[in-house]
C-alpha cells in the first residue's frame, strides 16, 4: 500500500485526569462515575448525540435488569439511566415493577423509551455532573510513551487538537482507541441487520385511541438477520465493521434493500419511516484481548475480581458476573475499556454488550480509573477490594446470590423473549 507522511503542528487544547472516548451509554457511565469521584473528565463523542446504539442506533430497549423470577440483579447506574430514559417520555415498564411488587413468573424489568428525549436528557445529565464534552469530534491518533497513552489527537471543526490525561477509557464500542494504542484486540463478526423506526396510519390510530405515543412505533428493516444469525443471507460474508469500506458497503446495501422493500408498498402515503440509524448497528466488531475472556460456560460462576452481577437478557435464571479482567490488559497501565468491547466470546459477548451490562462495565471503568489515579497504580493493578467496595456503595450488586441458581432438576426457560434483534 502506498503511504504518505503527514506532519502537522497540533495545538494542545487541554489536560484532564481522565478522557473517555465514545459517548454511548458505557462512555456516559464511565465519565459520570469518574466525575463523581472528583476527577476532571473529558468525554469525546463523534456524533452530536449521546447514547450510541441505545439512541442513534435505534436499539431503544433497556433489556431486563432482573433474573426473570422477580429479583432485580442489575442496579447501580444502569437503573439510574433506565429511569432517566423514561423520565420525560413514554415507558413500557411493567406495572408490577413500577409498584415494587414483581412476581416470580411475571414480566421482567424492561422498558422501551423515546430515543430523542433520552438524547436530550443525557446531555443535561452529563453537564449537570460536571463532565466536559466534545461533540462532533473523533479521536484520530494517540501519542504513546512506551505502553502509556500520553494524549489523543482529535479532529473536529477546529481542525486537529491535542488533549492529555492520566487515564483513558475506550468506550468507542469498536476498540478504536485500543487499536491505536497497541492494545491487543480480537476481531468479531456481525450479521446482516438494519432496523428502522416506522409508523403507519393504523399505528397512529392506536396511539391516538390509547393516548400513548409509545404505540406509534413499529419496526422496518433493510437486512433482517436476528441476534442468532437467523435471516442472514446464505453465503454472504459477515460484516466486520472495522474498516471504512466495510462500513460504507453495509450502509449502501442496507439503504437500498430498505428502499426496495418500501417500493413494494401500494399505499405510500399510509406509512412513513420516522428514523433511520445514524450509526452502523454492529454489535460485535472488536473487543479487548483482556486478562480474562468471559465464556458462556461461566454462567453461575463467581469471580474474585467481579465488578458486577448481570443477568441474561434473553433467558430467565441465567446469571453471570463481569470480571475486571475483561476490561483491562496487563502491560497497558492507563487504558481500560467498557461496553461492547469488553472481552467476551460467543453468546457471552452478547450478554456483556447490551445496555444494562454495558453501563455497569462503564461505571466500573470510571471508578477504576479514579482509584488508580489516587493509588498511583496502573489501572489493571487497581485495588479490587476497594473497587468492589466503592461500586457496592453505588448500589452495584457485585456477586449474585447462590440461592438464585436453579437447583438440579428445576426447569429453566431457555429462551423466552422477543429480543433477538437486540
Amino acid at each position: 500500500m502506498d503511504c504518505v507522511e503527514v506532519k502537522k503542528s497540533v495545538p494542545v487544547k487541554g489536560s484532564y485526569d481522565i478522557i473517555v472516548a465514545g459517548g454511548g451509554v458505557s462512555g456516559v457511565a464511565a465519565a459520570v462515575s469518574a466525575s463523581r469521584m472528583g476527577k476532571k473528565v473529558l468525554l469525546i463523542e463523534k456524533t452530536i448525540c449521546l447514547g450510541g446504539l441505545a439512541t442513534i442506533g435505534l436499539i431503544n430497549l433497556f433489556v431486563p435488569l432482573c433474573n426473570g423470577r422477580g429479583v432485580q440483579i442489575i442496579k447501580g447506574m444502569a437503573e439510574e439511566l433506565l429511569q432517566l430514559s423514561v423520565k420525560y417520555g413514554y415507558d413500557t415498564i411493567p406495572d408490577c415493577w413500577k409498584n415494587g411488587n414483581p412476581t416470580k413468573d411475571g414480566p421482567r424489568y424492561v422498558t422501551r423509551y423515546s430515543v430523542p428525549i433520552f438524547v436530550l436528557a443525557l446531555t443535561e445529565f452529563i453537564k449537570s455532573e460536571g463532565v466536559s464534552i466534545l461533540y462532533d469530534s473523533v479521536v484520530s491518533d494517540v501519542a504513546m510513551e512506551g505502553s502509556q497513552v500520553k494524549g489523543v489527537v482529535v479532529v473536529n471543526k477546529s481542525g486537529f487538537e491535542y488533549y492529555t490525561a492520566g487515564m483513558f477509557v475506550d468506550a468507542t464500542g469498536d476498540g478504536d482507541l485500543m487499536v491505536q494504542a497497541g492494545v491487543p484486540t480480537v476481531q468479531g463478526r456481525n450479521f446482516h441487520t438494519f432496523m428502522m423506526h416506522g409508523a403507519d396510519t393504523e399505528m397512529c390510530k392506536k396511539a391516538a385511541e390509547s393516548g400513548d405515543l409509545g404505540n406509534l412505533q413499529h419496526w422496518a428493516s433493510g437486512g433482517n438477520a436476528n441476534l442468532y444469525g437467523g435471516g442472514h443471507p446464505e453465503g454472504k460474508p459477515y460484516w466486520l465493521g472495522t474498516n471504512s469500506q466495510d462500513v460504507t458497503n453495509y450502509v449502501v446495501e442496507n439503504h437500498i434493500e430498505a428502499l426496495n422493500k418500501l417500493k413494494n408498498d401500494k399505499d405510500k402515503v399510509a406509512r412513513d419511516i420516522l428514523r433511520i440509524p445514524t450509526m452502523p448497528q454492529f454489535r460485535t466488531t472488536r473487543h479487548i484481548d483482556g486478562n480474562y475472556t468471559l465464556k458462556e460456560a461461566d454462567t453461575y460462576r463467581h469471580f474474585d475480581d467481579s465488578v458486577g452481577a448481570i443477568c441474561d437478557f434473553d433467558r430467565r435464571d441465567f446469571l453471570y458476573e463481569i470480571p475486571f479482567g475483561t476490561l483491562v490488559r496487563d502491560g497497558f497501565g492507563n487504558i481500560i475499556t467498557a461496553g461492547r468491547s469488553a472481552a467476551g466470546e460467543g453468546y457471552a459477548w452478547d450478554v456483556l454488550r447490551v445496555i444494562p451490562p454495558a453501563i455497569i462495565s462503564g461505571q466500573a471503568a470510571g471508578v477504576a480509573c479514579a482509584l488508580a489515579i489516587d493509588e498511583k497504580k496502573p489501572v489493571y493493578g487497581t485495588d479490587i477490594k476497594m473497587l468492589q467496595k466503592t461500586l457496592t456503595a453505588q448500589n452495584v450488586m457485585i456477586h449474585f446470590d447462590d440461592g438464585l441458581v436453579p437447583k438440579a432438576g428445576e426447569e429453566i426457560t431457555v429462551q423466552e423473549s422477543n429480543m433477538e434483534h437486540f
